[in-house]
């Protein structure tokens, strides 16, 4: 089992050291006639891949919706942390993280009619039932432990109750509510679900929230204080209709700012993930707080790491505009959060050459040009790093290693900002919520630069 550490584990000694292979055919998923079309030009040629920019997207999309029809429980719902590319696997751990993107991704299989939407419906009912009826209880105060066995719910990896899982999760949940919201038993169990988390407990007496708790020694020591893919945790916990913290919260966070290449932006010393994750469902263009443009920040953010990746060629051959792209991923030596660059310029962890798709791939909102160009041309020149869910989490052409894993959440990361860049189907839907709407009040957004129009 490939769990050695988790990427929080990872971001916790960050902050600390800071101190502060074609896609298989499958006759059930016919083509959906939803999505859009890409408006860029064809690619230069030699990118190796010879179909278009959107069937490209619809591959990633419908096979990284098969890992979460095939690897969740279908007596629970509950989705695996982490699979083996080509299929079969027998593992049975899941991660709360990976069911709240594939409770996402459910919504986009009815959507683009991967599945017959009964189906769906059904499968999105045993899962909110099972985190109500045996997640919920077992964890503490609505927050879910982040690692369960997916048939039975029980605790796994004596891993903590963590409150960025539990945010995670509840995005799924959202998502659903409204995209089921004419289903009978639907949004009322993803609304008790919701209701039922404590994030006032989880404050722990301060202003910012805490990363989790265990019950063997209480609370964690860290917390989230500082800029990083917390903010749909902020946002739905201060809209929380039940135990809200307050809307100061927002601002009790730090929001440093790197500079590199000519380039500003928030983001503390972390991997490219953490200015995606938020982003997957609030839709934050068009819009800015009291400090930035989120959107915006994550743009510049996305072209600094290219950049940075570029800027390593001379250690790493393989690097260039055309291939790039480093997050907390698997790695020969296990999993690693990795990427940069950091607040001094210098790598985050130990970059080795390898590629991590989902970096790319979570950014094609960002700067769809460049990330589109770079997933082609793994597409093209790398059959191996192509398997039966998609893209393999990570490999290193240096080597000629090949991860046999792909992981949920990066897979979901991946499916949900493919299908943002098409439709914005995520981000419009979610954005109905009534959560989705008054955090984003509450935190004092107003239309801001970013050439986009709000979606509520």
């Amino acid at each position: 089992m490939k769990i050695d550490v988790t990427r929080r584990d990872f971001l916790v000694e960050l902050s600390k050291a800071a101190v502060f292979s074609s896609l298989p055919s499958i006759a059930i998923f016919p083509f959906g006639c939803g999505g859009g079309s890409s408006s860029t030009p064809p690619p230069p040629a030699g990118d190796g891949y010879l179909g278009t920019d959107d069937q490209l997207l619809e591959e990633i999309e419908k096979a990284g919706f098969l890992f979460f029809w095939e690897q969740a429980d279908p007596t629970t719902g509950q989705v695996k942390d982490r699979a083996f590319a080509a299929g079969n696997d027998t593992r049975t751990v899941s991660s709360i993280a990976a069911t709240g993107f594939g409770l996402t991704a459910l919504c986009i299989g009815d959507q683009r009619g991967y599945q017959p939407s009964a189906t769906i419906a059904a499968r999105v009912q045993t899962t909110l039932n099972f985190v109500l009826s045996r997640l919920q209880p077992n964890g503490m105060n609505g927050f879910l432990y982040h690692f369960v066995d997916m048939t039975t719910g029980a605790r796994a990896f004596n891993s903590e109750v963590s409150s960025i899982d539990t945010a995670i999760l509840l995005c799924g949940v959202l998502m659903c509510r409204q995209h089921f919201s004419q289903d009978p038993q639907i949004p009322g169990l993803a609304t008790q679900i919701y209701n039922n988390v404590n994030f006032v407990w989880m404050l722990n007496g301060g202003m910012t929230l805490s990363m989790g708790w265990k019950p063997e020694s209480g609370f964690l020591a860290a917390r989230w204080n500082s800029y990083n893919e917390l903010m749909m945790l902020y946002l739905l916990a201060m809209a929380s209709p039940t135990f809200p913290i307050p809307a100061s919260s927002w601002a009790a966070w730090a929001r440093p700012t790197i500079q590199y290449q000519g380039l500003s932006y928030i983001s503390g010393s972390d991997p490219l993930f953490v200015h995606q994750y938020s982003h997957a469902w609030f839709d934050f263009r068009g819009k800015k707080d009291a400090f930035t443009n989120y959107f915006q920040n994550s743009v510049t953010a996305t072209q600094a790491h290219r950049l940075f990746c570029i800027s390593l060629a001379g250690q790493f051959s393989d690097y260039s505009a055309d291939l790039w792209g480093i997050s907390a991923s698997d790695s020969q030596n296990g999993y690693v959060a990795w990427g940069g660059p950091s607040a001094q310029g210098t790598p985050i962890g130990p970059v080795d050459g390898s590629i991590v798709p989902c970096a790319t791939a979570g950014s094609l909102p960002f700067d769809f040009a460049d990330t589109i160009h770079v997933l082609r041309w793994i597409r093209g020149h790398y059959p191996l790093a192509w398997q039966r869910y998609s893209y393999v989490d990570a490999f290193n052409p240096l080597t000629g290693w090949y991860d046999t894993d792909v992981i949920g959440i990066d897979l979901g990361i991946s499916v949900l900002m493919t299908e943002n860049q098409r439709t914005q189907f995520v981000w419009s839907t979610f954005m109905k919520d009534p959560a989705a709407q008054n955090g984003m009040n509450l935190a004092g957004f107003q239309p801001g630069r970013s050439g986009q129009t709000p979606t509520w």
